[in-house]
């Protein structure tokens, strides 16, 4: 409650973020994935897809596309895609620009 006082007396409205180092607990918090594109073929970037239940994964021009904005980091891709996709540990992905949420992986691997 002092910290709410303060603020309003000196007038902060928001804290610096980070103050410090990001915590280590922070690395066991849900992330989205990190494709690697040469174990990614085009049949396992197809099973990806209908496994995922959100719109954040879809194919176009080849390329396997990410939306970030619908990834709610739930792993089902994880258990699916095998050793072609791990956790990034992102979990701050605040941006103003919505385009820089979407991420396009080149489908590099071979069947």
């Amino acid at each position: 409650m002092l910290w709410f006082l303060r603020g309003l007396r000196k007038g902060v409205v928001t804290t610096r973020y980070p103050r410090a180092a990001i915590d280590a607990w922070a690395t066991s918090l849900p992330s989205p994935p990190a494709f690697r594109s040469d174990r990614l073929t085009l049949e396992l970037a197809s099973r990806l897809v209908k496994s995922c239940d959100s719109p954040a994964l879809q194919i176009d021009a080849g390329d396997l596309v990410l939306d970030l904005g619908f990834c709610t980091g739930c792993g089902i891709c994880r258990a699916v895609g095998g050793d072609a996709v791990v956790a990034s540990g992102e979990f701050e992905l605040a941006s103003r620009d919505r385009a820089a949420l979407v991420k396009r992986i080149a489908i590099g691997g071979t069947e």
